[in-house]
């Protein structure tokens, strides 16, 4: 093991064991280092971090920035190691964050994705993304809260799901539809045939019979959306498996409009249920969809013509 990828090691080691994931940077910090060995290089410079951060050529800037952002942050670790460490400056590919607009999936085009995924060519791993999405979709749940999800976190008898590690830590129930606890149940005797030992404790397993890793998914989520024949409808919004969560929200709100219910009022249960603290974390999710806008405008109006009903 290099000096580098010992130095990465130890810090990543340490930030874990403070609470951070580190997941998607842990696999960065990996790549950088295997660049630098390929390099030949043995110590961290401005140029080296550069060079990987905006590989491959092309690559959203946005996408670059935050890779170089990891490297920075290893890099102040090992200056205090290395003096001899530089450390990127912070407005060399300055982060110009930009909101995605939501790829709202139509009943449709998830059913297609679904397919695709049922299509893989190992029956293992066709069975845990087809039920990966199908959650997901049902759901809203984040995909590293689905992917960290072990066996013992279904409650069959009550139909509940226990997220253990969510965002910041927190824990939460989830109820689920019938169907959707009929579904995984169909996908948990399908495992248990086809991976009898698996080698994680985890509910979704790889074909190799491990927990599924974030990078991996959605690479593999990727290629689903092009089996499916899903395109970009326009250049900041593209099919990601994210927002699968913008698509449960935003038909949530539509139920509530339609069942004529308090919308507002309900608003705190959607972001507990989501596993935000507050509505106003929600509100990211809720894009205006011309449907939504209709109703959102409709219950407005009765409203102020004295007509009944709670905006």
């Amino acid at each position: 093991m290099s000096t580098l990828r010992q130095a990465a090691e130890d810090y990543l080691a340490i930030r874990r064991s403070l609470g951070f994931k580190l997941a998607a940077e842990g696999y960065l910090l990996h790549s950088f280092v295997g660049y630098a060995e390929q390099a030949g290089a043995s110590r961290l410079t401005t140029g080296l971090a550069m060079d990987w951060a905006e590989l491959p050529s092309g690559k959203d800037p946005v996408w670059c920035a935050k890779r170089l952002a990891v490297v920075r942050g290893f890099a102040r670790h090992l200056q205090a190691l290395d003096p001899a460490t530089e450390i990127p400056p912070p407005d060399l590919l300055p982060r110009r964050t930009r909101r995605a607009t939501p790829y709202l999936y139509t009943s449709r085009e998830v059913a297609e994705l679904m397919a695709a995924a049922a299509r893989l060519r190992s029956p293992l791993l066709a069975a845990t993304y087809e039920t990966l999405i199908g959650l997901l979709v049902s759901t809203g749940m984040r995909v590293g809260e689905a992917i960290r999800l072990d066996r013992a976190d279904i409650d069959w008898d009550d139909g509940v799901l226990t997220i253990v590690a969510g965002k910041s830590g927190r824990w939460r129930e989830v109820p689920l539809h019938p169907d959707t606890t009929a579904a995984l149940g169909q996908y948990a005797r399908r495992r248990e045939v086809l991976c009898p030992a698996p080698r994680a404790a985890s509910f979704f397993v790889s074909s190799a019979g491990t927990r599924l890793v974030p990078a991996c998914v959605r690479r593999t989520f990727g290629g689903l959306v092009r089996a499916a024949g899903l395109c970009p409808r326009s250049a900041r919004c593209r099919p990601r498996i994210h927002d699968f969560r913008h698509r449960f929200a935003v038909l949530t709100l539509l139920e509530w409009y339609r069942a004529d219910v308090d919308v507002q009022a309900r608003l705190p249960l959607l972001s507990a249920y989501l596993g935000h603290v507050d509505p106003t974390s929600t509100y990211w999710y809720l894009e205006a969809t011309p449907e939504l806008l209709a109703l959102a405008a409709a219950r407005q109006e009765r409203v102020l013509h004295g007509l009944g009903g709670t905006a």
